[in-house]
């Protein structure tokens, strides 16, 4: 007899299009638990520049995978099934539902999918001889290097993620093999989850970019510069560093351009993430959509209730 999959809903969008919001006003009424799925939000003490729910906005709802890790630590995709399936699995063994929320579509999408990755070991020899060519050549001529070993890989790297770029390559490097190869290799036989995608668009991309901006003037009110001038000052981690936020404002701390300056290369920077989110999600023709355009958050409830009560018995 098979094992019973375990239902999951998955809350999905770019960046400030009011995942949180929606998350947690459902984990309230649904009485289940959320599980992060932010690639930046694992760490500590990046809580402005990575937006963080705060105790206000959580309402007191269960966050998982939030804050937990050092920045100087690895983490991969790899990882975060691993963690995540270990907290679905307490979350569900204590009677509630689970709500996975989060813009790192490569999280979410390897967690419900079921992919098992192989681990390759890492070798501080490859990794110290991609830094060194980083500095030395440019990211231009790694991602050049990796379209030629790997086109697929590069299809789906942005040339601005280095750390992407340099893992690619390492992982060639160390086994051989095409990255993209390594990755199909990782796909298991069936997924333990029954999922259910919502995902939060919109047709008129201008009113997400002025969500952005709102949000990128918030955070700089609560105390963003602060923050990314401590992880300057401490000596700033390869994570810390590809941070959007701390990046943007390094110019500044290092009295090169203003901070309104500053803030403007922040919101572009974040409307380009926003930009490569809703195109990996756009692709996913599972992904129940509300296009949020001109609805507020209690409209925007309301349609992802209704969607859920057509496609899981969750009363």
């Amino acid at each position: 007899m098979s094992k019973e999959k375990i239902p999951v809903l998955a809350v999905v969008g770019p960046t400030a299009s009011g995942k949180t919001a929606l998350a947690v006003s459902l984990a309230e009424k649904f009485g289940a638990e959320v599980v992060s799925a932010d690639s930046m939000q694992i760490y500590r003490g990046m809580d402005v520049a990575t937006a963080k729910p705060s105790a206000d906005e959580t309402r007191g709802v269960p966050h998982h995978l939030i804050g937990h890790m050092d920045p100087n630590e690895k983490y991969s995709a790899a990882r975060f099934v691993s963690e995540a399936s270990k907290v679905i699995e307490d979350v569900v063994s204590r009677g509630k539902r689970v709500i996975i929320a989060g813009g790192t579509g490569l999280y979410v999408d390897s967690l419900l999918s079921g992919l098992v990755f192989r681990e390759e070991e890492g070798s501080e020899e490859v990794r110290e001889s991609l830094f060194r060519r980083l500095k030395e050549e440019g990211i231009e001529a790694l991602y050049n290097e990796l379209k030629s070993i790997d086109p697929e890989a590069a299809a789906v790297t942005h040339i601005n993620n280095e750390k992407r770029v340099l893992r690619a390559l390492e992982i060639y490097y160390l086994s051989g093999e095409k990255p993209s190869a390594v990755r199909e290799q990782a796909v298991s036989g069936e997924s333990p989850y029954d999922s259910l995608y919502i995902g939060l668009f919109y047709k008129n991309r201008e009113e997400l970019y002025k969500r952005i901006d709102l949000r990128v003037e918030k955070m700089a009110q609560n105390g963003l510069v602060e923050e990314a001038r401590r992880f300057y000052e401490t000596g700033a981690s390869l994570t810390a560093v590809q941070a959007i936020g701390y990046k943007e404002l390094r110019p500044f701390l290092d009295g090169e351009i203003t901070l309104n300056e500053a803030k403007e290369n922040l919101a572009r920077a974040t409307r380009r993430y926003a930009k490569r989110q809703l195109t990996w999600f756009g692709r996913n023709p599972d992904i129940k959509r509300i296009y949020r355009d001109g609805l507020s958050d209690g409209e925007v409830f309301e349609a992802a209730c209704s969607i859920l009560q057509a496609n899981f018995d969750w009363r």
